[in-house]
């Protein structure tokens, strides 16, 4: 019997224990981080949206704020490898503590000029809002799993991550479902507060069972290989395109499918899903995904981009499986080139790298470079060439065997395959297939793209091809045009033409936002789609003479193709505000549509946020206020709050009438207005279905009237159209810019998916 020395005993037994209950601690210290993290992202935008208003270029400039933070945050990181352990502990733990001289959470007061450049005004308020916080807890997940590696020697630090990104998906779930609609804005920040203090007393106790004695004072220098520039490279690629691919699906789904409320949430949550797969312990799922990814790649990718509207949620679902399966399988690759523990930090610092320019070519550039939704379809074709390679059926792989001579025939037969099939379902001269060409050749490419599946170029001709066919030429013909699209940072705007029955529509995605008929000039004077001379827009304008004289002062909110201007009568003075310049160019200066040349060639725009340009304005400016100004079926939340309604009521006459346009898919809106409006104002609604006399351009719309004057809403009434009086609702709570949600107002998605 031996007996071990009692010293190495007592050396041995801290270890062992430090070792004992480590890995649940670091797990939920990662996961509370990254729910917070993912919380106060929405949080924060909609408490600035009263402020800076809803301007897309306000949201770019804030996903930019919190992509430069999360980069600084890894490098912060990375970083803090210079240091001891003990030492890192204590720097961290005291960035932290600073960071909370920031709580509670919130924008600090600053009020931008209507005129304020969104560019540079919204990085410099949420930087010196929430610069510091989110900095601290963007830098704890790369940083803690350093620790846990330190501290349990063996274990794999990496499926922290994936721990990690269950934590962001649960915060940004959350909010939607369960923040925002249970607690005002400022209880969400006392909450969020509460977690921050949570967060950092876990991160204390993590420091605590970092090890002690010699091995807390010593500089841990990476001892593995270090990662070649290629490599380095490699990840940030394998990073960018889910990043780019995710903003994009959300561009594309709501421009050129379906624009459901709160779809933002569902690719990026697929997205943040990804990585717990990708990077979890147990690796079948992930490696699945990653087998059949290029299948999904090459038969959804065509599918999406052809932007068929028969079956929205259908493609909806393609789209958001094709992210998933895309994201799971470019992760895994990195998972798979993922270097050794000592070199963690620098890993993350490369992928939050390619995340930040996937974030920047697909929200920032692509709007500018491109007149459509250009960056999908590249996206899509660097994923293909990106997924790993692996053949599904052995017999493929063996005849993809050979010398470069045998290869390089073989690719060339495939491109003049894919060439033929591509032109046949495109034009098909001879009639062969019928009219069903196209649908036959996408079917033949992916018989040949099954064939080509674990080679890189083969499957990367078939692939564009398929994406060339099925909706690229489409998309390159209507580009040629010139002017008939184009795009800002509000969507992708189409005009068309339409011989057969004499008008010009303009399109935001698949929402119409006017019509035109192009005949003679008492033609193209006619109000179409919701503004028919019998909608509710169009019986209170018609009123306004007899409501307030003829020199009545008349506002509306939103120009889309300046229909509302054939509604002005000589000496009525009339205000447009408008946020998109591109809107602007359109319905004024482009010469495709001719309302405001021929009926208000003068007219009076201004350009920016609605609230904020007319909390500018001098109170009692206007009789008359339309509000319009949905994008697609997207609410501008912060112009239906009870603030905004003061607002509108500040600038209307005491006798003054406010118009709502509450047409809308998704949403009853008719319950918001009425309870938002509160006490004080009177409101009735008229909803318009088009009927005997009316222009086949009518559309059917729902507006609601709102005034202070029992008089002014009697005399509206009494103009022989069936109004319908409406009442304040108890079962809603009001929206103000301290809370609103749209889940009690959601309607059934699958009742209708017709244009609004």
């Amino acid at each position: 019997m031996t007996t071990e020395p009692v010293g190495d005993v007592a050396a041995a037994g801290p270890a062992i224990e430090a070792k004992r209950g480590v890995r649940p601690l670091f797990v939920v210290a990662i996961l509370t981080g990254s729910f917070l993290l993912f919380l106060v992202q929405p949080m924060i935008a909609r408490m600035a949206l009263p402020r800076l208003g809803g301007a897309p270029a306000v949201w770019n400039s804030a996903m930019l704020v919190y992509q430069a933070l999360l980069l600084g945050g890894y490098a912060y990181a990375h970083w803090l490898g210079r240091v001891p352990l003990r030492r890192q502990a204590q720097i961290h733990l005291a960035v932290l503590a600073i960071a909370a001289l920031w709580l509670p959470i919130g924008l600090m007061q600053a009020n931008p000029p209507p005129d304020a450049e969104p560019a540079v005004w919204v990085p410099w308020l949420l930087g010196a809002s929430i610069g510091p916080l989110f900095f601290a807890v963007a830098a704890q997940a790369p940083l803690l799993q350093r620790w846990f590696a330190a501290s349990a020697e063996g274990q794999n630090p990496y499926a922290l991550y994936a721990a990690s990104n269950i934590g962001s998906f649960g915060g940004l779930i959350a909010y939607p479902l369960l923040v925002e609609p249970a607690m005002a804005l400022s209880r969400q920040s006392l909450l969020w507060s509460a977690g921050y203090a949570l967060l950092f007393a876990l991160v204390a106790a993590c420091a605590w069972r970092l090890p002690r004695g010699q091995a807390a004072i010593i500089v841990e220098r990476p001892t593995s290989a270090r990662p070649s520039a290629a490599r380095v490279l490699h990840w940030i690629a394998l990073a960018l395109v889910p990043s780019g691919l995710m903003l994009a699906t959300s561009t594309f789904l709501t421009t050129d499918i379906v624009a459901v409320p709160l779809l933002w949430v569902l690719p990026l949550g697929l997205y943040l899903l990804s990585f717990s797969v990708a990077f979890a312990t147990r690796r079948g799922v992930a490696d699945a995904i990653t087998l059949f990814a290029p299948v999904t790649i090459l038969m959804f990718g065509g599918v999406m981009i052809a932007g068929q509207h028969e079956y929205p949620f259908l493609n909806a679902l393609m789209a958001l499986a094709l992210l998933f399966m895309v994201a799971v399988a470019l992760h895994t690759q990195m998972y798979r080139l993922r270097p050794e523990p000592d070199r963690l930090t620098g890993f993350y610092l490369a992928m939050s790298v390619g995340g930040a320019l996937g974030g920047v070519f697909a929200a920032l550039l692509a709007p500018v470079l491109f007149d459509w939704t250009y960056e999908y379809p590249i996206l899509i074709l660097a994923a293909g060439l990106l997924a790993p390679r692996a053949f599904l059926i052995e017999v493929i792989g063996r005849w993809w065997q050979g010398d470069r001579f045998a290869l390089a025939t073989r690719t060339m037969l495939v491109a003049a395959v894919t060439a033929l099939l591509v032109y046949i379902g495109l034009f098909d001269p001879q009639g062969w297939l019928g009219a069903r060409h196209q649908n036959l050749a996408f079917l033949a490419l992916g018989v040949v793209g099954i064939a080509t599946i674990g080679t890189r170029i083969p499957y990367a001709i078939v692939l564009a091809g398929a994406l060339f066919l099925f909706g690229g030429y489409g998309a390159l013909q209507v580009t040629l045009q010139g002017d008939t699209r184009t795009r800002s940072y509000f969507g992708v705007y189409t005009i068309r033409d339409y011989p057969e029955s004499g008008t010009r529509t303009l399109a935001h995605g698949t929402t119409l936002h006017g019509v035109q008929f192009t005949g003679d000039a008492a033609t193209r004077r006619q109000p179409t789609s919701y503004y028919m001379p019998r909608s509710g827009v169009g019986v209170a304008l018609g009123a306004a003479d007899d409501l307030y004289g003829p020199n009545a002062r008349i506002g509306a909110v939103g120009l889309g193709t300046g229909t509302l201007a054939c509604y002005a009568r000589p000496g009525q003075r009339w205000r447009f505000y408008e946020i998109d310049p591109t809107v602007i160019a359109i319905a004024r200066d482009s010469g495709k549509f001719s309302f405001l040349a021929d009926c208000l060639p003068d007219a009076d725009i201004v350009l920016g946020d609605a609230r904020l340009s007319l909390a500018a304005q001098a109170p009692g400016s206007l009789d008359l206020l339309a509000l319009d100004a949905f994008s697609s079926d997207a609410v501008p939340m912060h112009l239906m709050t009870r603030e905004a309604f003061q607002t509108y009521g500040r600038v209307l006459t005491p006798r003054g009438l406010l118009l709502v346009h509450i047409s809308n898919r998704f949403m009853d809106l008719e319950p918001v207005v009425t309870a938002t409006a509160g006490r004080g104002w009177l409101a009735a609604k008229l909803s318009y279905a088009p009927g005997l006399g009316d222009n086949a351009e009518a559309t059917v719309s729902d507006w609601i009237a709102l005034t202070r004057d029992p008089e002014v809403l009697a005399e509206l009434i009494a103009g022989g159209e069936n109004w319908q009086m409406l009442r304040g609702r108890d079962d809603l709570e009001a929206w103000t810019d301290d809370y609103a949600s749209i889940m009690p107002v959601l309607r059934n998605p699958f009742a209708s998916v017709a244009g609004d």
